[in-house]
């Protein structure tokens, strides 16, 4: 806290000004969101810690001239060097909105400057020859470019950023309209890279109210149920991995199964569906949710291979090549966030929390400064190369994105009361049902422990509910407030307390933090150990038998397995367990049990060097007898 008070001034007068402009920025769609995030948050513990470190180390550190250079220069006709820059500078504006330091606001004042400095007088802003303008990667570009405008706007209401994003959306109309060319024919997979920009067409729709941008979204959506087409919303009932046939050229034209890129595709859906109720869209977007979570997720909340859905979900046990691409796992977060704002649906808070304490912190160097391109469940962590000589790639650019919708997402609010979301200690200031300002600060370390108290600031008592998020795998919780037990808890729900709240209250809670055994394979060849939302990795650094012996857990009954905490030092690992396994004898008794030590995933492998091989998934001993 003594970090943040030399500031508190300043960033209380910078929060308000940014709620304000958020509030008058947009108008309102036909569909409102059910949640909305906190004005501030300060984070603290270990969560806090990887905050700070991306902030200072990545967002802060970024040569943000270096992103823009390539706007100045039209001879592009392959690459995707326009992406960088709003792929950098929407995560910068969510780090502002987390923590608004007025050395980031001057870089994102000086950026978008710059940038708009490139934009020529027909409205493009791009890095493509005008020959090759439309093709590749060029829309794709433009839409991170328009991303980048309008959370911009969104930050500073600034006009001149509004019309640099209209200017743009208007040329790229005009230009399809004047090459009598389809949008859906354009760019990479199956045309939903191009396509992808319904997203920020949609939000610029609503911040202007100009028909044609709804439009062009709606012609966009009829676009893809067109022969060749991504069949997006008619294919919604097909799993991920089997919409099209395999392509003869894995990252040509015709590779409908492209995750990144399909994921964005249904953001841009959510926002459409926001604007015209139309509950198709709605449909869509869920269905394919779930059949991801269902067919591909694995059990560190991402997958994906060679950047594409394969059905890895059964096969996650297994060497994969290029498994977990960032970007995936970003997207993953972010389609997961657009849907709990919509709806309050407690599993898509469940699944954020997966992907965010083990892919996604896995992916991040943990100083912060770097993220590698993909993450195996077994082996090294490896860093990625550059892409397009700007210094980056894809996936360091997107991490970020994913990371920073966290901490206002945490706790949000609601017609009806405040939402929490997730557990971080830290103190979140929002606003109740009546408009009165209200701090909720969480104690907590979890998820080390399942321990988490829950404390209200009002200057006046109100009668609101509070909501608090049961994961799904907490099969034993309780809830006190003020030493009262609450009844009627339900694992994979939000427990609705609904009460006139002052001061005084203490809301405790408790979460089931036993180890639990997971197995896949037909014949459950593979076993791995998850705790709360942790899941557990054998790594070298650790010692005991070879990391790849076939061990047998010592279970109970319900699969549970006896985790003893074990202290860290400064070794680089988060959190480290023992428990008991049982060795294969060929003796004529059994061995006796040994202890062996496991570490979170996101530790795992961190030194991304043969010091710290890791797996998730341990080999299971497969005897007739059991």
């Amino acid at each position: 806290m003594a970090y943040y008070s030399k500031y508190n001034s300043a960033k209380l007068i910078a929060v308000l000004l940014i709620s304000w402009v958020n509030s008058t920025a947009q108008k309102p769609g036909l569909i409102q969101d059910q949640l909305k995030p906190a004005i501030s948050a300060q984070i603290q513990g270990f969560a806090g810690q990887e905050f700070g470190n991306a902030y200072t180390n990545r967002i802060l550190a970024q040569d943000a001239d270096r992103l823009i250079e390539p706007f100045k220069n039209r001879t592009e006709t392959r690459c995707w060097q326009s992406e960088f820059w709003g792929k950098w500078f929407t995560s910068a504006v969510l780090a502002y909105k987390y923590r608004p330091e007025p050395q980031l606001k001057a870089i994102l004042d000086q950026s978008v400057a710059k940038l708009m400095a490139t934009q020529s007088s027909d409205g493009y802003i791009g890095n493509y020859t005008e020959k090759a303008q439309l093709e590749q990667w060029d829309i794709w570009g433009r839409k991170y470019c328009l991303l980048g405008l309008l959370s911009y706007y969104d930050l500073t209401h600034d006009a001149k950023a509004l019309k640099a994003a209209s200017a743009l959306a208007d040329h790229l109309i005009k230009e399809l309209s004047d090459r009598k060319v389809s949008i859906v024919k354009k760019g990479n997979h199956r045309g939903m890279a191009a396509t992808s920009i319904l997203e920020p067409i949609c939000l610029l729709y609503s911040r202007t109210g100009e028909k044609r941008y709804l439009e062009f979204a709606e012609e966009i959506v009829r676009q893809w149920e067109s022969e060749g087409g991504p069949m997006l919303i008619t294919k919604s009932d097909t799993d991920v991995a089997k919409r099209f046939p395999k392509p003869a050229h894995w990252f040509g034209w015709e590779q409908g199964q492209k995750a990144y890129e399909m994921m964005s595709c249904y953001e841009g859906l959510l926002e459409l569906y926001r604007l015209t109720a139309k509950p198709e869209y709605k449909a869509a977007v869920e269905k394919t949710w779930a059949n991801i979570q269902k067919t591909e997720i694995n059990i560190a909340g991402s997958g994906s291979s060679v950047e594409c859905w394969f059905g890895g979900k059964d096969a996650q046990a297994l060497p994969i090549n290029h498994y977990q691409e960032t970007c995936v796992t970003a997207t993953w977060i972010k389609l997961s966030q657009q849907l709990l704002k919509l709806t309050a649906d407690s599993k898509y808070a469940d699944a954020i929390e997966q992907t965010f304490y083990n892919a996604l912190l896995g992916a991040m160097k943990p100083d912060g400064s770097d993220w590698a391109k993909y993450s195996p469940l077994a082996g090294h962590r490896l860093e990625g190369g550059e892409q397009c000589d700007m210094g980056l790639n894809c996936c360091v650019a997107s991490g970020p994105r994913g990371l920073f919708t966290l901490p206002l997402t945490t706790v949000m609010s609601s017609t009806t009361g405040l939402q929490v979301n997730f557990f971080m200690p830290g103190t979140y200031q929002l606003r109740t049902p009546k408009s009165q300002a209200v701090e909720l600060i969480q104690q907590t370390d979890y998820p080390v422990s399942g321990k988490v108290n829950l404390k209200l600031n009002l200057k006046k008592p109100e009668s609101f509910a509070l909501g608090i998020r049961i994961p799904a795998w907490s099969k034993q919780s309780s809830i006190l407030v003020n030493g009262k037990t609450i009844e009627g808890i339900v694992p994979g729900r939000y427990t609705e307390i609904t009460r006139t709240w002052a001061n005084t209250d203490v809301i405790s809670l408790e979460l089931d933090m036993q180890g639990k055994l997971i197995y896949t394979g037909d014949k459950s060849e593979h076993f791995a150990i998850i705790r709360g939302p942790i899941t557990l990795a054998r790594d070298l650094r650790l010692g005991g038998p070879n990391i790849d012996d076939a061990l047998t857990p010592i279970a109970d009954k319900d699969g549970f397995v006896d985790l003893q905490p074990v202290a860290t030092s400064s070794e680089g690992f988060w959190m480290k367990f023992k428990t008991m396994f049982k060795t294969e004898s060929h003796k004529e008794g059994p061995n006796e049990p040994i202890s062996v030590l496991l570490c979170d995933y996101a530790s795992a492998g961190n030194t991304n060097t043969e010091a710290s091989r890791f797996r998730v998934w341990l080999p299971t001993l497969i005897d007739p007898r059991n």
